[in-house]
C-alpha cells in the first residue's frame, strides 16, 4: 500500500515540504512527551503495556525505515511546522487531497504518513475524532458554521496529537466567517492546525490578514502523463482510455476519472463539444445556450436529489413526522421554520452544483478553442481534445488565430462573469452570441 501522499499527482515539491513539516510536528510531540510524563500524564497512559503511539514515534525517528530515517531538525524540533496552512492551485491540482494527506501525516503513528496505521486510515476515511472537514455545499461558508467549528477546534486532541481543521474552498468564506477564523488563527490553541484550500492567495480568494498568518503550499496543474499513470495504477483503467481522459480533463484528476469511468460524463462532454457546429445564427446561439443551461441544471438536480430527500426525511422524522396525537401534530406545525431553513440550504447547494456543472462544460469548450488557436499558430503542442482535433483544425483554417483567440476569450469571460454572480443564462447567451459573431 502506498503512503498517504500517493494520490497527490505531480506535486513532488509540495510533498517534500509536507513530509518535512510532518516530521517536525512529530518531533514536537516527542519533545513534549517527557514534559507530559513529568507533569503526571505518562506517555503510555492509554496503553496497559506502557507502549503508546509516542513511543512508536520515537522509534521511527531513531531507526531507519523502509525509505530511510526521517531526521527532524536538531536545533528546533518544530522548525518546519506551523499552525496554519493554505493550499493553492488550479482546479484539479489536488488542493483538498494534499490537505487530507497532510492531516493524515500529522495523525500518523510514525509521523510521516505511512498509510498503514489507524491514524492514517481513519483520517483518510473521514472518521478520525480530531480531524474536522468543512466542505461547503452552498455558495458560501457562514459565520455561524465557522464559529461553531472554531469552538470545537479549541478542545484538546483526544488522541494526544493534533486537532486538525480542513476548510475546502476557503475562498467561499463570508467576511464575517473570515473574521471568526482570523481570530482563531491569530491566537491558535497549542495543538490545533488549520488547513485551508483556495484557488490562490489573491485578496479576492483569501483575505490578506489570514494569508499573512499562514504558510502557503502552491500546487501546480499535473501533467497529463502523470494523471494517466495514476488512473492505470490506482483505478485499473486501460492505458489508452487513461491517456485520452487525462488529456481531455486538462490535468484535473477527478474529472479524468469521471470521463474514464462514467459514460454519461462522456456524453455530456460530447454534447458540449458539438456546440461550435451548432452556431449557425442568432436563433441557434440562443438554442445552444438554453441546451447548455438545461443540461447543467439536470446534472445538478440528479447529483443532489438523493441527498436532499434523505435530509428532508431525517429532519421530518426527528420532528415527529408519522406520529399520532395532539403533541405530534403540534410539533410538526412548529417545524415549518426548520423545514424552510433546510430548503434554503438545499437550494443553495443545488445552485452551487449547477454552477460547477456549467463550469466543467465551459472548461471543455475553452479546450476546444484552445486547440483551434494552437493549430492556427502551428504551435508544437498536443491537442486537449484529440477526438475533435479535425473539427478544431477546420475552425483554425476558417477563423485564423485572431478569431480563435476571440472565441477563447469569450468562454473565459463567461466563466469570470458567472464567478462574479452574473446570472448563468445571461452570461452563457452573451458568450454564444460572441462565439457566433467571432
Amino acid at each position: 500500500m502506498t503512503d498517504v501522499f500517493g494520490d497527490l499527482v505531480g506535486q513532488d515539491e509540495a510533498v517534500a515540504t509536507l513530509r518535512r513539516a510532518a516530521a517536525s510536528a512529530a518531533a514536537l510531540l516527542r519533545a513534549a512527551a517527557p514534559v507530559a510524563a513529568h507533569a503526571g500524564a505518562p506517555a503510555g497512559a492509554g496503553d496497559p503495556e506502557g507502549h503508546d503511539d509516542l513511543d512508536a514515534l520515537a522509534e521511527e525517528f531513531d531507526e531507519p525505515g523502509a525509505d530511510g530515517p526521517v531526521a527532524p531538525p536538531a536545533a528546533d524540533p518544530g522548525a518546519g511546522m506551523t499552525h496554519a496552512w493554505i493550499f493553492t492551485g488550479p482546479p484539479g491540482s489536488g488542493r483538498s487531497v494534499a490537505a487530507r494527506a497532510f492531516a493524515a501525516a500529522l495523525q500518523c503513528v510514525h509521523g510521516t504518513g505511512c498509510g498503514r496505521c489507524p491514524g492514517c486510515h481513519t483520517t483518510l476515511a473521514g472518521t478520525h475524532a480530531d480531524v474536522r472537514l468543512v466542505v461547503p455545499e452552498g455558495l458560501s461558508i457562514g459565520v455561524g458554521e465557522m464559529r461553531a467549528l472554531v469552538l470545537r477546534a479549541a478542545s484538546t486532541p483526544s488522541g494526544g496529537r493534533w486537532q486538525v481543521v480542513i476548510i475546502e474552498d476557503a475562498d467561499r468564506l463570508t467576511e464575517a466567517a473570515g473574521n471568526a477564523l482570523l481570530k482563531a488563527v491569530e491566537e491558535p490553541p497549542p495543538r490545533t492546525v488549520f488547513l485551508l484550500c483556495a484557488p490562490s492567495t489573491h485578496p479576492d480568494d483569501v483575505s490578506v490578514t489570514i494569508r499573512s498568518r499562514c504558510r502557503v503550499v502552491p500546487l501546480r496543474q499535473p501533467h497529463a502523463g502523470a494523471v494517466a499513470e495514476v488512473l492505470v495504477r490506482r483505478d485499473g483503467i486501460a492505458p489508452d482510455v487513461a491517456e485520452w481522459a487525462a488529456a481531455a480533463a486538462q490535468g484535473h484528476v477527478g474529472r479524468a476519472r469521471r470521463l474514464a469511468r462514467d459514460p454519461e460524463a462522456r456524453q455530456r462532454r460530447d454534447a458540449v463539444l458539438a456546440v461550435p457546429r451548432r452556431l449557425t445564427g442568432v436563433g441557434a446561439a440562443f438554442d445552444a445556450a438554453s441546451a447548455l443551461i438545461e443540461a447543467a441544471e439536470a446534472e445538478a438536480a440528479a447529483s443532489v436529489a438523493e441527498a436532499d430527500e434523505a435530509e428532508r426525511a431525517a429532519l421530518q422524522t426527528a420532528l415527529g413526522a408519522g406520529g399520532t396525537g395532539r403533541g405530534a401534530a403540534g410539533a410538526m406545525r412548529g417545524a415549518a421554520g426548520q423545514l424552510k431553513d433546510l430548503e434554503k440550504r438545499q437550494k443553495s447547494r443545488a445552485t452551487r452544483a449547477q454552477r460547477d456543472a456549467l463550469d466543467r462544460a465551459l472548461v471543455d469548450l475553452a479546450g476546444f478553442y484552445r486547440d483551434a488557436l494552437t493549430m492556427a499558430l502551428r504551435a508544437p503542442v498536443a491537442p486537449v481534445h484529440t477526438d475533435t482535433a479535425a473539427l478544431a483544425g477546420a475552425g483554425a483554417q476558417k477563423w485564423e488565430a485572431e478569431g480563435a483567440l476571440r472565441r477563447l476569450e469569450a468562454v473565459l469571460e463567461c466563466r469570470a462573469a458567472i464567478e462574479a454572480n452574473v446570472k448563468p443564462r445571461i452570461a452563457v447567451e452573451a458568450m454564444m452570441l460572441s462565439l457566433w459573431r467571432g
